[in-house]
């Protein structure tokens, strides 16, 4: 087995090697051995790693006073000189063993395989053994004072020093002995010693061939060894100086004995000041999430292996770093457990990609609320819960009414600030009542857990739409937009949650459909609207493609004149197998599906053309919506059909309502600019039931405004705010040099009543109704006078619906459906051939009944007359609750904001 030995030499050898003698790229050069004669091992290793390919070893130089004590005993115990040929022999071994260190560099200098480093061998160890075995004999055998006696211990003593000196190179080990002892032989000149010196060459050769090739292997191996552990070492090295990963080491007690040093300096400390503390202080064990800190200690303490364990790190830094921890016990030949020693890599980054992963997937990149996947997994708990009473809950689906006008006039980032405020608002409002989430555009969803009364459920939605309808600041401008609420409930409208958010979906088209900024609970009969809704889109474009709309008008009539000024184009659609259709039936279904800019350019070539066949002097007045005139082709399809009808510009008047100032910018101020230098008239439609300031009628050229027929309804009713209203518009036109139009007059007293607050014009049934194309026509050429024709006063203003009651007459009962409902009566349909004057008890909802007269009957509708009138609630509609009910609750049972 081969000794460690001096590797300096080696070293410098190889850094020496001539140009021939190829380098490899790392730390210790590679040296591709050519084959030779000489070559006793065809093989590739590392020279610098294994000295017995070296025969001299720098420390042979200590032989040179090794051979100088020799000399001076044998001279001390013989009181003799050497002779002069003895004298020379050992000087000049004195010399060579003197000379070791120039011999070792030439030796190194020659190729590991070269044949001169033989007779460097020869030269730095033989010859000078054999120098001084041949001087000792010789002068041993002429002074009788030194005996074999004392000879051949100074002999074996020096071969032992050569021993310890040349450190296991066994060919230069026997060279020494083979020198010493061929010397002496020589001296001797006895035949069967040189003999036997022969025959010891010859195996010293045989012994040298073959250490030479087993030095060869064992070269291999070790530079096998030494490469694979200094790639090792340096792929390690690499590894933790990337911060990959890091490597940890403890006693059998747990604390550190080894920590890679960048971890140390993220713990603000030198590596020396760690060994020696407990691997656990590395760590925070009292955090939120502990399982896996414990896990690390119950390992450490059960002395058992681990992988990934994640911990958090103790750096101290504002920002958490998280560790991926693995480790395993270390044990002796004897089983005794002498710590642990393992490797960690960071999660933080992974960590924090996790958590985006995990916003991405469970909330809304915008609003921040939960999306569509959390808010269904929250649904799916709740209906899915061990109880049966913790599997109640109410869902709300949210739709923003008037956000499409929004983007599309604003554009799409004011539209996204938009959602954030809404998304707060409605965030502060629900509080802690229930879950929010955002579905996607403008449609949110509310989840409010537990069993509630309807009332609060309904207290809520109020308060939910009041919050979302108060206006918002964006980019500066002013912007109002409100909320529609569709609610079911678990389990009354259903027991899984597909069928629950398609129920709530349902209430939220009837809430819509009911004129939006309501709410509405979902029914059973609204699967069948949701089907005739469907029916009315596809045969709403199949009417649209195939030119079934129609235009009519209703005259406009100058109050003080009685004169017709003009017509308002009036959409109207004779559905097939329906008769015509209202407006306000179909209107929100083409909006909704995205048919009303086309079907408002049809509406402005078609009254342009309908107009060319009226006097000059009769004007028509078409609605614009608010995607019409956000679109920046508007005034050249007006200047289209104008050209095209070959009409006077002052004849059309476009009416647009508050919803455009919702973008209060330049855009909106450039397109009044570009149709009034059309030469077209503006009118402000429906003024006063929008959201915008007055503060835009200093700007808009309008030359006109409509008052909302809601402030002419009811108007003449004791106690009615309306006609301060209508008074003040009148005053307001007025000042700003502006034409009024009273709009909705149907009875002779609210005709009065507007002449006498002073509007200019007039519209509604009182004069006519809407006549066709051919009609209007037909009336101007009879003349322009209008005669008020109607009742002197109004009946109470009915509410539209679908109400399922209970009629009771004696003692039987019957099923009814209200359509129709004021404070004083209803129309019910489902009883037939009533006679008038029938009295019965209607159940309008659970403890509250009331007397009704039946005063007409028609088919299966007959009209009801109350026997008292009907309280209204605090939006204005007729309440069907009991009038106890109708009290205010205690606070604490509403549902409130939360903070």
């Amino acid at each position: 087995m081969p000794h460690r030995g001096n590797f300096g030499g080696a070293a410098r050898s190889i850094s020496a090697a001539p140009a021939g003698v190829p380098k490899s790229r790392t730390a210790s050069p590679e040296i591709s051995v050519p084959k030779s004669r000489f070559n006793l091992a065809w093989t590739r290793y590392d020279a610098p790693s294994d000295p017995l390919h070296f025969f001299v070893a720098p420390a042979w130089v200590f032989m040179a006073p090794c051979l100088l004590v020799v000399v001076l005993v044998m001279a001390a115990v013989s009181l003799s000189l050497p002779s002069i040929l003895s004298g020379l022999a050992l000087l000049l071994a004195i010399a060579l063993c003197a000379a070791t260190p120039l011999l070792v560099r030439l030796e190194q200098a020659f190729a590991a395989d070269s044949w001169q480093r033989y007779p460097v061998m020869l030269v730095s160890i033989v010859l000078p053994m054999a120098m001084l075995g041949f001087a000792t004999v010789r002068w041993a055998g002429r002074v009788e004072s030194l005996e074999w006696d004392l000879t051949v211990p100074l002999l074996a003593i020096i071969v032992m020093f050569a021993n310890a000196l040349l450190n296991g190179r066994m060919v230069s080990i026997l060279g020494v002995s083979l020198g010493i002892w061929g010397g002496g032989s020589i001296v001797a000149g006895s035949l069967p010693g040189i003999v036997l010196l022969f025959a010891a060459a010859i195996t010293y050769v045989q012994i040298a061939v073959m250490h030479a090739r087993s030095s060869s292997a064992e070269a291999l191996r070790r530079a096998s060894q030494n490469r694979e552990h200094r790639r090792a070492e340096e792929l390690l090295s690499e590894y933790e100086s990337t911060g990959q990963g890091w490597f940890w080491e403890t006693d059998r007690r747990g604390q550190l004995t080894y920590i890679t040093p960048r971890i140390a300096s993220l713990l603000g400390c030198a590596p020396a000041d760690l060994e020696g503390r407990p691997f656990t202080d590395l760590f925070e064990l009292k955090t939120a999430e502990q399982e896996s800190e414990r896990t690390l200690v119950f390992h450490l303490s059960t002395r058992s292996s681990f992988q990934d364990l994640q911990a958090k790190a103790a750096t101290g830094e504002s920002e958490e770093r998280w560790w991926s921890i693995t480790g395993r016990p270390m044990h002796d030949q004897f089983k005794n457990f002498l710590g642990f020693r393992g490797s960690g890599t960071d999660l933080t980054e992974h960590r924090r990609s996790q958590r985006h992963v995990t916003q991405l997937a469970r909330f809304d990149s915008l609003t921040k609320l939960a999306n569509r996947f959390q808010m269904s997994e929250w649904l799916e708990k709740i209906m899915n819960a061990p109880r049966a009473e913790n599997r109640s809950c109410a869902v709300f689906l949210l739709d923003l009414d008037r956000f499409k006008q929004v983007n599309d006039t604003m554009g799409h980032p004011a539209g996204d600030a938009l959602l954030k405020q809404v998304a707060d608002r409605l965030r502060t409002t629900v509080g802690d009542s229930g879950r929010v989430g955002r579905l996607g555009g403008d449609e949110f969803q509310v989840i409010l857990p537990g069993h509630l009364p309807r009332d609060d459920i309904a207290n809520l939605a109020r308060r939910i739409i009041e919050t979302l309808s108060q206006p918002y600041s964006i980019e500066g401008s002013r912007v109002s937009i409100g909320a529609s609420i569709g609610i079911a409930l678990c389990p009354d409208d259903g027991s899984k949650s597909d069928a629950i958010i398609r129920n709530a979906d349902l209430a939220l088209y009837a809430a819509k459909d009911g004129g939006r900024g309501r709410h509405h609970f979902y029914a059973e009969d609204l699967h069948s609207d949701a089907q005739e809704r469907q029916q009315l889109e596809q045969e709403l474009r199949d009417a649209i493609a195939n030119g079934d709309l129609e235009l009519h008008y209703q005259p406009q009539v100058r109050v003080t004149t009685e004169k017709i000024t003009g017509f308002e184009a009036l959409l109207r659609w004779n559905r097939p197998g329906h008769g015509y259709l209202s407006p306000a039936k179909f209107i929100p279904v083409a909006e909704d599906a995205g048919l009303i800019s086309a079907i408002g350019e049809w509406a402005i070539r078609t009254a342009c053309q309908d107009a060319v066949r009226w006097p000059q002097d009769v004007r028509v007045a078409v609605n614009v919506s608010t995607l019409q005139f956000a679109n920046p082709a508007l005034p050249a399809v007006v200047t289209n059909a104008i050209a095209a009808a070959g009409i006077q510009p002052s004849r059309i008047e476009l009416e647009i309502t508050e919803s455009v100032f919702l973008n209060d910018d330049k855009a909106t101020e450039a397109m009044f600019a570009a149709l009034k230098g059309i030469g077209v008239r503006l009118a402000l439609d429906d003024f006063g039931t929008g959201y915008s300031s007055l503060g835009y009628l200093k700007k808009a050229p309008f030359d006109k405004i409509k008052i909302d027929q809601s402030f002419v309804r009811g108007a003449t009713i004791d106690g009615s705010r309306n006609g301060a209203i209508i008074s003040a518009i009148v005053s307001l036109a007025e000042a700003l040099g502006m034409e009024t139009t009273a709009e909705g007059v149907e009875t002779l007293d609210e005709l009065d009543l507007v002449r006498m607050l002073g509007c200019s014009h007039v519209q509604g049934y009182i004069y006519e109704k809407a006549l066709t194309a051919q009609n209007a026509t037909e009336r101007l050429a009879s003349g322009f006078t209008a005669v008020a024709r109607g009742p002197r006063s109004a009946r109470p203003p009915r509410q539209t619906m679908l109400r399922k009651v209970v009629l009771s007459y004696g003692d039987h009962r019957y099923n009814g459906t209200i359509r129709n409902v004021s404070q004083t009566g209803a129309m019910i349909e489902g009883l037939w051939n009533v006679p008038e004057g029938t009295t019965f008890a209607i159940q309008l909802s659970e403890g509250y009944q009331v007397t009704a007269t039946a005063k007409w009957c028609k088919e299966d509708r007959m009209g009801m007359e109350f026997a008292v009138p009907l309280e209204l609630d605090e939006t204005g509609a007729v309440s069907f609750l009991p009038p106890g009910a109708r009290r205010t609750r205690p606070e604490a049972t509403l549902l409130r904001k939360a903070g």
